[in-house]
């Protein structure tokens, strides 16, 4: 009878992150949020900054670029969470402009562009918080 070789114990360690990648994660939020904070303190609005304004392009193609990299460590989450922020922002915002332009001969359709801009500012002001907290604690993003 042989025996059959034992696999090796598994770690209870989480993989290794390499600190730069956490650093390029972080430099990404700040692009985000450098964004919000333009399109707070200016006359731009946030989710004009946010979709059409440099820095969170560049944070988007950033994203892109090293999104490879991170696969298999908790970086991943927080890539796909700021992914999915830009480009459910750009589609929520067609969404609003596309129910609110029609409605604005009955009148009904400007509050409803503005509250829906506002409620969407928020939502992406939450989404860029929350990822950052999360990444300072080292935590992944829910899926």
């Amino acid at each position: 009878m042989t025996d059959s070789p034992t696999p090796p114990p598994l770690s209870a360690e989480a993989p290794r992150i390499d600190e730069s990648l956490v650093s390029y994660t972080n430099v990404i939020y700040a692009l985000h949020s450098l964004s919000v904070l333009i399109g707070l303190l200016s006359f731009h609005t946030v989710i004009g900054m946010f979709i059409w304004g440099l820095p969170s392009i560049v944070a988007v193609i950033m994203n892109y670029a090293r999104r490879s990299a991170t696969h298999g460590t908790y970086l991943e989450s927080h890539f796909r969470w700021q992914i999915r922020t830009f480009w459910f922002a750009v589609l929520w915002s067609l969404v609003i402009a596309a129910v609110a332009i029609p409605l604005v001969l009955i009148l009904i359709g400007i509050p409803i562009l503005i509250g829906g801009y506002y409620a969407l500012a928020i939502w992406i002001i939450y989404r860029v918080a929350r990822g950052w907290l999360a990444l300072r604690d080292r935590r992944p993003m829910y899926v």
